[in-house]
């Protein structure tokens, strides 16, 4: 058979990820704070671009519109108990893993909801996307002096302190040296988290001399820093109150030993009564066993919600995106035309073309990811009606492939848009992950139980030993019969499981601990 070369034309289906999709699919992962970050270095890179610093109540003709509660996404109460849902633009949704399994309308059939969502605005290429009321930011102008004021009103941190001590000290130049090495070996609680023989050999000199540096650092103000251990921190602040003989330094050598309440053991050890072993207990327990705790620390960012859901006067929940963490962008149709005209070389143009492309789909995207995110939350709610409205107890199963056969889009992308958000709600600040928990069968066949709901049933039932009249604990056995007869089918490794989760000790350490405290 003779080998011979030929040209065929094959008509094929396959899927192809474009750059554009990419960019949608990194937008939807992304949270408010990221994305605006995001914004900003797009902004850098495309000249057409710009945000929109308008002020939207001006009353200007070219002002975009407020964003209002019709802009968005309805859930509408009838008289028949039907719910109606309409998305006023009729952008496709890029998301949607194929054609097929989009909602008809861009919206879904559901259950009454009783809910309305909203976001701020739809996507206008060439036009304003009124994305928040914030602008790009401020200027300084002199006029405003509260930095200046927060910085003279901050408590000293903890290296602050310190490095004042190091400085009256009277520590010759090496040993200057060595101490801040070690100081900048220490957390923000007062612990030094540097090897001796590790810091010796990084300095280059004797063993003996940080050993001697690092002693006189343990004498400084709050009393327990420089420690490398609990025990040596609880030692130091014990030695400086001269309450540290023998039996004391027994106890602080098991610690492990106090923590389980094994009092038996520590009164044998330690050589004491009951009488100065409670005493030596009171002791330990004035100490303060993060000695750097009490000083100022770096502000840690508190979490900002993406979305937003509040109770409807009318009934029923209402949920709308964050906009004030969202930016304002627009796509400068004036500048792409003056720009447009005066290029003459190829290059020229195709770079022009390629910025206007660039932004228009930016924009359409950040448009389709405000849509996305409320159709998710508002799924999410509608299943988590019974939390909102009574509590954890109520939390109901639920898993990312109900949510993404319900609004007709992947898992894939029903994970990426729960991903590092977070959902203000009456009952608290909640990931969107959070709402999604495992199944635990019902005893009587019934609906299942969450896991979330029955890990804080456990809790209640562990919380309630105190009030018990005969003053015993529940073991893990008698909590899976009582949860049983509560209708909850597990095994008694799961309520171990939990258990350990909640960071709650064993009915043997439990009881102990009890025993202890009368």
């Amino acid at each position: 058979m003779a080998l011979n070369a030929r040209l065929e034309m094959r008509q094929g289906q396959g899927l192809v990820i474009t750059p554009q999709l990419q960019q949608a699919i990194k937008l939807l992962q992304l949270s408010n704070i990221e994305l605006d970050a995001y914004v900003d270095g797009e902004l850098e890179k495309n000249p057409l671009l710009a945000r929109d610093d308008r002020d939207a109540d001006a009353g200007s003709d070219d002002a975009p519109a407020t964003p209002t509660a019709d802009d968005g996404i309805r859930f509408d109460d009838h008289s028949g108990g039907e719910a109606s849902a309409s998305i006023d633009a009729a952008a496709p949704d890029i998301y949607d893993a194929s054609p097929g399994e989009r909602c008809a309308g861009d919206g879904c059939d559901t259950a009454d909801t009783g809910f309305q969502t909203t976001q701020p605005g739809a996507a206008d290429v060439g036009g304003a996307v009124d994305w928040s009321k914030a602008g790009s930011g401020g200027s300084f102008d002199g006029s405003d002096d509260s930095g200046l004021e927060r910085a003279l009103a901050r408590e000293p941190s903890l290296h602050e302190h310190i490095d004042t001590q190091i400085s009256a000290a009277g520590f010759t130049a090496t040993e200057r040296l060595i101490a801040g090495v070690l100081l900048d070996a220490v957390d923000e609680g007062g612990y030094l988290r540097l090897d001796v023989v590790e810091c010796a050999e990084r300095l280059g000199c004797d063993q003996s001399l940080v050993e001697k540096v690092l002693t006189r650092c343990q004498g400084f103000e709050p009393t327990g820093v420089f420690a490398r251990s609990v025990a040596e921190c609880l030692r130091l602040q014990l030695q400086d109150k001269d309450r540290c003989d023998p039996a004391m330094d027994a106890l602080l050598g098991n610690l492990e030993l106090l923590a389980k309440r094994d009092l038996t053991q520590l009164r044998r050890i330690c050589g004491v009564d009951d009488e100065d072993l409670r005493q030596m207990i009171a002791e330990v327990r004035d100490c303060t066993p993060r000695p750097g705790a009490a000083f100022g620390s770096e502000s840690v960012a508190s979490v900002i919600p993406d979305v937003f859901v509040r109770e409807d006067p009318l009934g029923g929940w209402k949920v709308e995106l964050n906009a004030d963490t969202l930016p304002r962008l627009l796509v400068d149709q004036r500048y792409h035309t003056k720009v447009a005209a005066a290029s003459k070389s190829d290059a020229d143009k195709t770079f022009v073309a390629d910025c206007f492309a660039q932004a228009s789909w930016l924009v359409k995207s950040l448009d389709q990811r405000a849509r996305t995110i409320l159709k998710v939350t508002a799924e999410i709610v509608r299943q988590q009606d019974a939390f909102l409205a009574f509590g954890v107890e109520h939390l109901r199963p639920l898993n990312l492939k109900h949510v993404a056969d319900v609004i007709g889009m992947h898992e894939s992308t029903v994970s990426r848009v729960t991903s590092g958000k977070y959902v203000s709600t009456p009952r608290g600040l909640f990931e969107l992950k959070f709402f999604f928990t495992s199944a635990i069968a019902s005893t009587e066949g019934g609906e299942a139980h969450s896991a979330e709901a029955v890990r804080h049933r456990i809790k209640q039932l562990i919380d309630g030993e105190t009030q018990r009249q005969d003053g015993d604990v529940l073991s893990d056995d008698q909590i899976v019969e009582t949860l049983r007869t509560g209708g909850v089918e597990i095994a008694r490794r799961t309520v171990a499981k939990y258990r350990e989760a909640l960071r709650i000790p064993s009915s043997v350490e439990r009881k102990r601990m009890l025993k202890a405290a009368c």
